[in-house]
């Protein structure tokens, strides 16, 4: 059981620079605001499962004046050529947030993820394991020169070779130090916590919403009768059927079927 408790956040300055990037990216997109800056969670996300084009944040008012958000496929709405229904905001944007928390709260996929996030580390970081392992290698040779000063076998080169293994190892030492204040590696008991701090964001909060479907969600494709939501980890994809969630024959709840603002056809 993962205890997200007693463990420092520590987040190195190029992690915050990427997430700080990114955040400013998600400013800049394209239908994230619309009707009265009205916040989009599933913007360059939801994408349509029949006709694979991006469906977008859109909305209307209706007779009565009320103001309806709704996602739409871009491919219907400019070309007319795909049959897909508007989706209601709201519906589909809870059923996402739902089920990425459902997978935060799996102890086991926190620890596959915790194991990606180290293993993509070292990938990134190829100097730091390299200088460890000739640090290693130059430690075991110092060693071995002091064994044979030991046993008696001491000269002018061997004095000249002990120093300058001492020598290499301080260079390697400053080296192995400079990568480390650089690029500061988080530790697994770190990234878990990190992870598991989502746990306890307030979904009712916009913001904090964002901040959920932006570090997990990387796409939905929305089909009539079923959901696709992958997750941004290695195998994270997971099928939804609107019937089963929804508990009804079709998946009618879901989409509207006149764009609001428009008339019924007779």
């Amino acid at each position: 059981m993962i205890q997200p408790s007693g463990i420092p956040a520590i987040v190195p300055q190029d992690l915050f620079d990427r997430v700080q990037a990114r955040l400013e990216k998600n400013k800049k997109a394209p239908a994230r605001f619309k009707a009265k800056e009205e916040l989009y969670l599933l913007s360059l996300k939801l994408y349509c499962g029949l006709c694979g084009a991006l469906m977008i944040g859109e909305s209307g008012t209706s007779h009565t004046g009320k103001i309806h958000q709704y996602y739409k496929c871009s491919t219907a709405k400019h070309k007319k050529s795909c049959p897909k229904k508007t989706v209601q905001k709201s519906r589909i944007e809870d059923l996402v947030v739902t089920e990425t928390m459902k997978m935060l709260t799996d102890d086991a996929v926190v620890e596959y993820i915790a194991d990606l996030v180290m293993e993509l580390q070292e990938r990134e970081n190829t100097d730091l394991p390299r200088y460890k392992a000739q640090l290693a290698e130059t430690e075991t040779s110092i060693d071995n020169m002091l064994n044979a000063i030991q046993q008696g076998i001491f000269n002018s080169s061997t004095k000249q070779r002990l120093d300058a293994l001492e020598a290499a190892k301080g260079e390697l030492e400053v080296k192995i130090l400079q990568e480390e204040m650089q690029r500061p590696l988080l530790t697994r008991e770190q990234v878990v916590f990190w992870i598991c701090r989502y746990r306890q964001l307030d979904v009712t909060i916009p913001e904090q919403r964002q901040r959920l479907i932006d570090g997990f969600v990387n796409s939905v494709y929305l089909y009539d009768d079923k959901i696709i939501l992958t997750f941004n980890y290695k195998e994270g994809c997971k099928t939804i059927s609107l019937r089963d969630i929804m508990g009804l024959a079709n998946s009618s709840d879901l989409c509207a079927r006149v764009a609001p603002g428009r008339k019924r056809p007779p």
